[in-house]
């Protein structure tokens, strides 16, 4: 029989202890004091973010972090990473080296030990906090390598300096023998060799092509350095080497790939000002989404700072000048905004400044004053002779950013008349929206459901109390082709715009939104994926903020019904089937295809899809903006050529294609 809900055990509530009880003790004796590097293996979320995966892959990153650092002043000149495996193949270790001077390993004055044992051992320990060792770096909290070892069940250091080859090894940070000398070497650099704690993570499992493109996005920042990297997990080892000496406008041209820019000559600049290196590229591309990226001594900053607010300061501010100037803006005209002038456009900045002040550990945001002035003085004289140097791409910049206002206005029109004040408050849902009872978002679900047929059974299977329907009627408007004014003329859109409550572009406030699981609920067919895939680039350009907060999901329906007798399983994939037929024997059983959701009950589709003690959900997460963004230009764009070469590249990849 189909699995029946578990009923969830009801807790006891907690009786307050009586004032006559003895109350656990708070006195000098209950603080604890954490020494070395305990107060990481206690709390590691604090340091590297979380022990999942994303923690897992900031070791790494630590690590390459120094060996950049080394090569951003002048030491090294090539840097590899390796995948090495090790006990039989169950445990792996990572192998970052480098070609720079090597860590210090004389005794150092203040801790009486090797300073590579100091710095190994020690949070807030490094060259980076003054002298004139690094005038520019990424690991300023000084936390880096020393995090690594203490989260690492085993690690290795080897230092090749001053003709001597030096070592020392710890287990879970604490070190095992003093810094001791080996083998004669003739080069210098530094080598740090370490497995992960599975006591730590979750799941020790390295991801290829996260680490490829972190690497990559490194080599780009950092020009003239070679990073190699080797995976020596499998039988037949994994090679790849990066080496730019473009910079920036090699990145930039990665970024583009496939994609329609409307001018010749890209925009770039490198240049010093008051010891503070800026270097900005940007093109417009014919799309109209906008991509920004930026760092700060080589660290991604995805929150931006004052280097992106000069940024953006500089080109509102140079485009509106030149517009004046030339006479595409008359006296009755008004302003560029800075929405006008970012339509369509890409731009990355990093700066190499002396004192970074990042916003916390994870160095989201980049908070320096003089980080602003400088990139504001530099991109603006910068961009000032570029639109002076190439007139006819000037034109069709400026005419981007025209029309870019044109449709501003349009739009603006377009949304005063489909999200009036009523509609933003919940007081005009649409009508074909079977909404919940409840008002609490916190426990409100809005599914998006293909189709009326499915639609009724999804209202007729649902809870009424907290689940509410949208039945959406045929594919969407593909979003990545339309402006917001046409977009919001698509009845499907409007009715789903003003059932999330929150609004949209401008005006969009995540406080408004009405569910906080918004559920896409779509057919298990090819018809199904594509209009699935149509409302994730609706999220994903119109709504990030609710993918960001967690609050979408996919719904998984179950694609088979196999029964033999009265006992009824649903198999959710090919393999499952097959498992389920072994277990039945096969003989007898009765096996029933969905191809739609309609042609599910609605206590089938309730109990497998549905039932929150039963059902399987997908939460939607983004885990590299850049590439997705790519990704979703690439596959749903209106450039035919860089699709084409898609599908074709992973054509023989496809399975379980439904014809």
């Amino acid at each position: 029989m189909p699995k029946k809900p578990v009923k969830k055990e009801e807790k006891k509530p907690v009786i307050p202890a009586e004032k006559s009880e003895k109350q656990p003790s708070y006195t000098a004796k209950d603080i604890y004091v954490l020494e070395g590097l305990e107060p990481v293996r206690k709390r590691p979320g604090m340091y590297i973010g979380s022990t999942g995966v994303d923690g897992l892959h900031h070791l790494i990153w630590e690590v390459v972090d120094n060996s950049i650092d080394e090569a951003m002043a002048g030491y090294a000149k090539n840097i590899r990473v390796e995948l090495l495996s090790a006990s039989g193949g169950k445990n792996y270790h990572v192998a970052v080296s480098d070609d720079g001077r090597g860590i210090p390993v004389e005794i150092h004055a203040q801790t009486k030990k090797s300073a590579l044992e100091t710095v190994m051992t020690t949070l807030h320990a490094g060259g980076k906090f003054g002298g004139e060792s690094y005038k520019v770096s990424g690991g300023l909290h000084g936390v880096g390598v020393s995090v690594v070892n203490a989260l690492s069940k085993w690690l290795r250091v080897e230092v090749c300096r001053d003709g001597q080859l030096y070592s020392q090894e710890y287990e879970t940070g604490n070190p095992k023998y003093k810094v001791k000398k080996e083998n004669k070497c003739q080069k210098t650099g530094t080598k740090v060799i370490f497995e992960p704690d599975p006591k730590i993570f979750s799941k020790i499992e390295f991801d290829l092509k996260r680490i490829l493109d972190h690497l990559r996005q490194q080599a780009y920042l950092t020009k003239g350095i070679r990073i190699e990297f080797i995976d020596e997990r499998t039988s037949q080892p994994f090679y790849y080497s990066f080496y730019f000496e473009g910079g920036l406008l090699s990145f930039i041209k990665y970024l583009q790939a496939g994609r329609q820019i409307i001018h010749d000559n890209i925009f770039y600049v490198h240049k010093n000002y008051e010891n503070i290196e800026v270097e900005a590229v940007a093109v417009y591309k014919e799309d109209l989404e906008m991509q920004e990226m930026t760092f700060a001594n080589n660290i991604y900053t995805p929150d931006g700072g004052m280097h992106l607010t000069g940024f953006r300061s500089a080109i509102t501010r140079s485009l509106n000048d030149y517009a004046w100037k030339e006479g595409y803006l008359k006296q009755k005209d008004e302003n560029l905004t800075g929405d006008d002038v970012r339509e369509g456009l890409t731009v990355i900045v990093s700066v190499k400044i002396r004192e970074p002040q990042f916003e916390g550990q994870t160095k989201a945001r980049l908070g320096n004053p003089e980080a602003r002035t400088a990139v504001e003085s530099v991109v603006s004289e910068a961009l000032k002779e570029f639109l002076e140097k190439h007139p006819a791409d000037a034109r069709k910049i400026i005419e981007k950013c025209l029309l870019a206002a044109k449709a501003r206005k349009a739009a603006k029109a377009a949304k005063d008349t489909v999200l009036r004040k009523g509609a933003l408050e919940g007081m005009t849902l649409p009508g074909k929206l079977a909404d919940c009872s409840s008002r609490d978002p916190e426990e409100s679900e809005l599914f998006i459901v293909e189709g009326d047929s499915a639609g009724g059974s999804a209202k007729q299977g649902r809870d009424r109390r907290t689940q509410a329907i949208l039945p959406l009627k045929g594919k969407i408007l593909n979003v990545e082709k339309a402006r917001i004014d046409k977009m919001l003329l698509n009845k499907e859109i409007r009715a789903l715009v003003v059932a999330l409550g929150t609004a949209i572009a401008d005006e969009f406030d995540i406080e408004g939104l009405r569910y906080h699981k918004i559920i896409l609920m779509t057919d298990a067919d090819v018809d199904g994926s594509h209009i699935r895939t149509l409302l994730l680039t609706l999220f994903y350009r119109y709504f990030p903020k609710i993918i960001e907060n967690g609050n979408l999901y996919i719904a998984q329906p179950p694609l088979y019904r196999v029964q033999k007798g009265k006992e009824i399983i649903y198999a959710y994939s090919d393999n499952e089937k097959e498992k389920i037929l072994k277990k039945f024997d096969s003989d007898g059983a009765n096996i029933q295809r969905y191809k739609g959701l309609g042609e599910m009950n609605p206590d089938q589709l309730s109990d497998t899809t549905m039932n929150r003690e039963t059902r399987i959900l997908k939460k939607v997460e983004v885990g590299n903006a850049a590439e997705a963004d790519r990704l979703f230009d690439v596959l749903m764009g209106e450039n035919v050529e860089p699709r084409k070469n898609f599908i074709q590249s992973r054509a023989e990849a496809v399975k379980n294609l439904d014809v």
